[in-house]
């Protein structure tokens, strides 16, 4: 409520009469009273379905959504109709980095794109960054808060470690497996070996080393980082400097990685790699059938790491002219293998 003050007279100043201070008293009354009983404006859309504001492929078919577990409050987008399929992000994305591929899988399965606990628009703090540990806050969304007991879980990246544990711990609530582009920490590849094969896993691993650098220049570090892990770019020894993504797609990713908390839990997830490693020597062996797809010319090196945990690898592929980001370089490809390890080729 506001509070109106009539102005005082100057000194020597001539009084208005009673009448006229009455009136401009009662328009001030009316002005207020009409401001009290008004609709209030609409507030602005919420920042997490920015990037999907005005798309109509997305209102068409997907919607955002949120679930409380365990103390998180976990942001997931869903979509399409038929048997679920869950789709895990890695670093640095969120559950966009699923949307070249999403449209197509939606026209025969229901999706469920999640944000990891800590990042993208999930909040709140998990009760760790490990892979087994955000392996449980996923399945808790899904089997216990959606009642899904039988998804085809597919990572990418760090969200695929997550989906190896997730089939690890849970076989009877996996159906399928897909693992995409990423070591696999464990017995075929140490935590020391890990932190050694680029430049920024042993600098995200520093504890607060990152954050002090990286601060408030968020954007420009994700933009001068993607080009490096991409198709020809200097992880993979040429000297590329283009990026699959586009400005619209970068904003984003700064918009949520632009929180601090998120920021460091991003990072975190490299710091994990010890206790990764342990996990993954203590979980069961996965017997589900599973899909292993790699950047072109690492298939061989990737499938080295995940064949000791993985018994039944029934489809691999390498994608033809993709760096790590296999969905943005070459979504056509990605989609297809995705269909045909489903069951839709």
């Amino acid at each position: 409520m506001h509070m109106f003050t009539l102005p005082r007279p100057r000194p020597g100043a001539r009084r208005a009469p009673l009448r006229t201070a009455a009136a401009l008293l009662f328009t001030l009354l009316l002005t207020a009273g009409t401001a009290a009983c008004s609709t209030p404006p609409p507030d602005d859309p919420p920042a997490h379905s920015a990037v999907t504001r005005d798309d109509p492929e997305f209102e068409e078919t997907f919607r955002h959504e949120f679930a409380d577990v365990d103390g998180v409050r976990m942001h997931y987008v869903t979509g399409g109709s038929g048997s679920p399929v869950v789709l895990i992000h890695g670093w640095p994305q969120t559950w966009y980095g699923w949307w070249p591929v999403m449209p197509e899988l939606a026209e025969h399965h229901t999706v469920y794109a999640v944000d990891l606990p800590g990042l993208g628009d999930s909040t709140g703090t998990p009760d760790g960054y490990d892979k087994a540990t955000l392996a449980r806050y996923v399945h808790t969304l899904i089997a216990d808060r959606l009642g899904v007991r039988d998804a085809r879980v597919i990572g990418h990246d760090w969200g695929a470690a997550v989906a190896f544990q997730y089939a690890a711990q849970f076989p009877d609530d996996t159906e399928r497996l897909g693992y995409l582009d990423l070591p696999l920490p464990g017995p075929a590849i140490d935590a020391a070996t890990w932190r050694s094969l680029s430049w920024h896993i042993a600098f995200h691993a520093q504890r607060r080393v990152p954050e002090a650098v990286v601060d408030d220049d968020v954007r420009t570090y994700l933009e001068l980082f993607y080009p490096q892990v991409s198709y020809g770019g200097s992880s993979y020894g040429g000297t590329s400097d283009r990026s699959p993504f586009t400005d619209a797609d970068i904003d984003e990713y700064a918009r949520t990685y632009s929180r601090p908390q998120a920021l460091a839990g991003g990072f975190s997830l490299y710091r994990t790699l010890d206790k990764d490693v342990r996990d993954t020597k203590a979980a069961k062996p996965v017997r589900v059938p599973a899909l292993v797809m790699a950047a072109e010319g690492q298939l061989d090196a990737i499938r080295a790491t995940v064949a000791p945990r993985m018994t039944d690898i029934v489809q691999t592929a390498e994608v033809p002219r993709a760096g790590h980001w296999l969905m943005e370089e070459n979504p056509r490809f990605v989609t297809a293998q995705l269909l045909k390890f489903l069951g839709d080729d």
